[in-house]
């Protein structure tokens, strides 16, 4: 299942980080590593961006 597969309150454990260079430094430097969980906090109307809760954190990403 992909991260943007999750429904709204739903969480997950991340077991693998896609992308190359640049982007896959920036996901994992906001916390986005193998082994953490991640629950969507809410979607904007149009399911773009999507709030995350990580680490503490709540962090929006688009899609």
């Amino acid at each position: 299942m992909n991260l943007a597969e999750l429904q709204t309150q739903e969480s997950g454990i991340i077991t693998k980080v896609r992308g190359r260079g640049a982007f896959r430094k920036r996901i994992t430097e906001m916390g986005f590593i193998k082994g953490k969980e991640v629950k969507v906090i809410k979607n904007a109307p149009l399911k773009d961006p999507v709030e995350y809760s990580i680490m503490g954190y709540e962090i929006s990403l688009r899609r």
